[in-house]
């Protein structure tokens, strides 16, 4: 199982500056706090920055990362994921499935990142796990190896959501008690939470 950090979006809701290298209370940059959640729990991982956020790219590159950059005229949610969806033909691990998490969300615990990871292994007849707050979606989701060519065929804004509309028998809704599951940050008010 890889983990797939999705770090290539512009952020225009939060302002001039990059969100992900804003600081969070405890003094961690938002993107640095999602990458260390995600790599606790799936040691293989792969995060996927715009090709001019050097500093980025060098952040997560310290923090074990394997680092691809998007295209310049792909840079939506589903075209960075399937860059990373390409890109980790190189990975051993991308042979049992991915486990997708967006780097503006720094609260999900590793410990749910792990039950994602597991609950799509253990699974036999569902390949698409999606952990649930309070019968709320969140993130991340992951998905077995089995959808490969549909994340790569992915462009635009849409992220996953077709893959999980087309297979609605095969998606484990997965109750959790991490609140984080849900909490992106799009705006500076965010930050405080």
């Amino acid at each position: 199982m890889i983990g797939i950090l999705l770090a290539a979006g512009y952020s225009r809701r939060f302002g001039n500056s990059d969100k992900l290298l804003q600081a969070l209370p405890d003094g961690r940059l938002i993107a640095l706090a999602s990458a260390q959640n995600l790599i606790e729990a799936m040691p293989t991982s792969i995060a996927v920055v715009r090709a001019e956020n050097t500093q980025l790219a060098e952040l997560l590159l310290t923090t074990g990362f394997n680092v691809v950059a998007c295209e310049e005229d792909k840079q939506e949610m589903a075209d960075s994921l399937s860059t990373a969806i390409r890109f980790s033909f190189n990975f051993e691990a991308a042979k049992e499935g991915f486990v997708i998490a967006l780097a503006d969300m720094p609260y999900i615990q590793s410990a749910t990142i792990s039950t994602v990871a597991k609950q799509l292994t253990n699974s036999t007849n569902q390949s698409i796990v999606i952990p649930t707050y309070k019968d709320q979606r969140g993130h991340p989701v992951g998905f077995a190896a089995k959808h490969r060519s549909d994340l790569e065929k992915l462009h635009g804004d849409e992220g996953a959501r077709s893959i999980i509309k087309r297979y609605p028998d095969e998606v484990c809704m997965l109750p959790c008690e991490d609140a984080g599951i849900l909490a992106d940050i799009d705006t500076q008010a965010d930050i405080k939470r």
